[in-house]
Parts: structure tokens; sequence; C-alpha cells
């Protein structure tokens, strides 16, 4: 497996991203760097963060969009369409610096289309927005671009809440190269179990990216990968390596008492752990302990594992 971290995990011991680039690389097992546009190419050129990168030996996994300021009220669904269009021409920015960096794609969170209360939001005028900001961006680039779904937070209510949501923007938009980004953390807090997103989009080729880390699902926690939901991490572990994932896991993990190095240095010690268990019983056999659909067979496993 191919690993990439977050970038603001380490800038919050009040250092430069070049600086935060300069740490990661430390970091034995991660090849790869999540960046956020435009927020952290505020004070340096995405050619001297390249540079930088270049340096210490580290690719550019994906572009994040991050939206603050004027989207308050929402991005691509903004009632204000003059702050949709801008939403639009930010995306187009990212994927014109992404492409210059070599990065594989870009990901976009609208943390603030959604509503607080009812009859705040016009639903269909915003979904049908949406649907025709994403066509526009997806046809200005070959890059692909990946939905990054959340039930909450920024908003009461995310317009884009769910698997079921996502996947229905993405039937809607129908662009080839429009996929999905799956967070684990985002997928506790619907309720969700992860394996089963993940094994349907690998299944469709629509798993663009992966977020990895874990919580107890109420809000997103950011905890290291398994120290809570072992065994539903371990099942998502198992259809990545089924179905050969090419992408690179991206730690979306909060150390906020933890040191950066070593918080990562443990999410890539518990994956390639992951890894190992489902070797240990191997793929084929961890396939046909789930198609007799039986919780005692699963249980055996799981003691045979521990």
């Amino acid at each position: 497996m191919k690993y990439a971290t977050r970038v603001n995990s380490f800038l919050r011991d009040k250092i430069s991203v070049l600086e935060a680039v300069k740490r990661i690389a430390s970091v034995d097992g991660v090849d790869y760097v999540d960046l956020n546009y435009p927020e952290h190419f505020k004070e340096y050129t995405p050619q001297q963060v390249k540079a930088e990168m270049d340096k210490q030996g580290l690719k550019l996994n994906a572009i994040n969009m991050r939206f603050r300021d004027i989207y308050l009220n929402g991005e691509f669904g903004n009632a204000d369409i003059e702050i949709s269009r801008k939403a639009v021409a930010l995306c187009k920015e990212a994927a014109k610096v992404c492409k210059e960096m070599d990065g594989a794609q870009i990901i976009v969170w609208l943390g603030f289309d959604g509503f607080d209360y009812s009859f705040q939001m016009d639903y269909v005028k915003a979904w049908n927005q949406a649907i025709q900001c994403f066509k526009e961006i997806c046809d200005d680039t070959d890059l692909p671009i990946s939905i990054e779904y959340k039930p909450y937070e920024e908003r009461v209510h995310a317009m884009i809440d769910s698997f079921g949501t996502t996947m229905a923007m993405v039937s809607a938009v129908d662009k080839k190269n429009l996929g999905v980004t799956l967070d684990f953390c985002h997928m506790l807090m619907k309720s969700e179990n992860p394996a089963f997103a993940a094994a349907l989009l690998l299944e469709d080729d629509k798993l663009f990216n992966v977020h990895l880390n874990d919580g107890e699902g109420r809000t997103d926690d950011g905890l290291m990968v398994g120290s809570v939901n072992l065994w539903k991490s371990l099942e998502f572990m198992y259809y990545l390596k089924k179905y050969d994932f090419q992408g690179a896991i991206y730690f979306d993990t909060f150390p906020k008492r933890e040191s950066a190095v070593e918080e990562c240095a443990a999410n890539i010690a518990m994956c390639r752990k992951l890894e190992e268990l489902v070797d240990k019983i191997g793929v084929e056999e961890m396939g046909r302990v789930i198609s007799q659909n039986s919780a005692v067979e699963v249980q055996k496993m799981f003691l045979k594992l521990l």
C-alpha cells in the first residue's frame, strides 16, 4: 500500500508548510502528501512547494478543496449564483495547480452546502446547481474529480451527506472522471459500514481515494487507524487488497496531543498489521467465510486472528 498524510497535523506546531513537508519525509513509509487549496499556498507558490517535496522525495497525491469565508452559506449550491461560480473557478484553478505539481486528483468536500434550519434551503435548486458545477469542472480537466461526503459539520445537515446521495450525484453528473473519496470517520458518523461502500465503489472502479482514520461515530474524531473499530478497519483493508486498490491511503487523523511524526508512524504500523492479518487468513479464505453468511464462522476467524 502507498501512504499519504495530512499536512495540518504537522502545522499545529506553528511551522511553515515547507517545514511540515520536511517532517513528513522523516516518517518511514510515507511517499505522498495531500495539500489543501488554497490554504497551503498562501505563503508559497506551487513551484516552491513542489521543489521542497521533490527535495524530500515526496509526491503529491491529491489537492483537497478548502472553501472558507464567502462560502459560509454554501459552495456549489449557494443561493448567490456568483459565489457558486467562484467555487467552480477555484476548483478549476486547483486542477491546474494539481497538474503542474504532478498530482493525481482533486477532492471536493462541500462542507457548507447544506442547511441548519427547515425552510432554509431550496433543495432541488441547490442540487441541480451542484450537478452543473461538477459537470463543468469534470469537462475542464482530465484529472479525476472525487467527491468526499460527510453527514454534518460544517452544517447541521450536509446536502451530500451519505454514500447514497453521493452516488446519486455521481450518477446525475455522469462523467467518467467523477468518483468518490471515502472517509472512514465520516461513514461512522452516518452509521454506515465503511467496507460496504468500499466494496461497491471498487467493483465499479469509482473509489478514487481513501481517508483512513477512526472514531466513536458521533463526531469527526480523527483518531488513529484501527484504534476503535478494529474489525471494521480489517474488513475495509480486505476489500482494498481484494480489488488491488492502487491509490494512496491518506491518514486524515488529528494528533492534537501526540507527536505528529509518531502518530503517523503508528498509522502506518497499524495498516501494515491489518495487511498482515488479511494475508494470514488469505483473501480467498476470507471470501469463503463471507460466502457462508454465518456470524459464527466470522467469529471463528476473529479468534484465529487473535
